[in-house]
């Protein structure tokens, strides 16, 4: 039981980051119809903003935190402007090269200024372990958790309750309609990139002390991400929650159970499975068209 409470708990955690950032890439996609490439590169530009501004200017880490998510802001914002806004009337290949291009941008200059080496964040939490019916659990764990599910609860609040969280809703539904009913559909995109650009750098962030900050962490994080996206349903947000978590789940007690040398193999061969007999996703819908 102990080891199962603290599989779960890993699984659950390292699932949640997958899911912020496949969140990231289904709002986008809702929205502007672009699979965003680069939204793993998010996570590991918010991460080396947190490791900067902690080692550099000493902050603590919830304000190295929020200095990332203010990074993160104005990296969306230029984002919309500078890949997707250019190109916002071209065909769908066009735009999902230039989010290719931007990752590969964004990894270089990290590499750039900060250099190969790998870097850490220091947790927040004078303990290393909490105990929970035995188990010893790192706290930073139960933190992502945390997070993850007020990021969720916010999430859904946003959409169905708030005024602008419908707007945006609209856009992503139908973007013709909305401007003829006097959306701002412009403004709208580029607060939804902002928002994912949010969802990645917390994404990033929280996964910072666990693991070491690298150029190369967004690649792989967007991988795990972009095979929720697709187990769960592209284009479901419930998908993207479910598939995230459930991509760690099996990710964790696979290596504990089966082999830790193929723990990256059990989330794509989920994925190729999924693909096999259900290829719309858990919570996709089959879409027929007349020929």
């Amino acid at each position: 039981m102990t080891i199962i409470i603290q599989l779960l708990s890993t699984g659950l955690a390292i699932g949640s980051i997958y899911a912020l950032v496949a969140l990231g890439v289904i709002v986008i996609y809702r929205a502007a119809n672009v699979v965003n490439f680069a939204q793993g590169d998010f996570a590991m530009a918010a991460a080396f903003a947190a490791t900067v501004s902690a080692t550099t200017w000493h902050l603590s880490y919830w304000m190295a935190f929020l200095f990332a998510i203010i990074v993160m802001v104005l990296l969306g914002i230029l984002f919309e402007l500078g890949v997707y806004y250019p190109l916002r009337n071209r065909s769908f290949l066009p735009v999902i090269i230039s989010t290719i291009g931007a990752s590969i941008l964004l990894q270089n200059l990290a590499l750039a200024f900060f250099g190969p080496q790998p870097r850490q964040v220091v947790s927040p939490f004078k303990i290393h372990v909490v105990d929970i019916l035995g188990a010893k659990i790192d706290p930073q764990y139960l933190l992502i958790i945390a997070v993850t599910a007020l990021l969720v609860l916010f999430q859904f609040f946003f959409f169905e309750k708030t005024l602008l969280g419908k707007k945006m809703q609209a856009t992503a539904q139908d973007k013709e309609t909305a401007r003829l009913l006097g959306i701002p559909v412009t403004l709208m995109i580029a607060i939804t990139f902002v928002y994912s650009a949010v969802l990645g750098g917390a994404a990033g962030v929280l996964v910072a002390p666990i693991f070491y900050v690298t150029t190369g962490m967004g690649v792989i994080i967007s991988l795990k991400a972009f095979a929720a996206c697709i187990v769960g349903g592209f284009g479901s947000i419930t998908g993207a929650i479910i598939g995230g978590l459930g991509i760690g789940l099996i990710e964790i007690f696979g290596a504990a159970y089966i082999s830790a040398a193929y723990k990256d193999a059990f989330a794509f061969g989920v994925l190729a499975l999924v693909l096999l007999f259900r290829p719309q996703g858990i919570f996709g819908e089959k879409v027929s068209e007349k020929a």
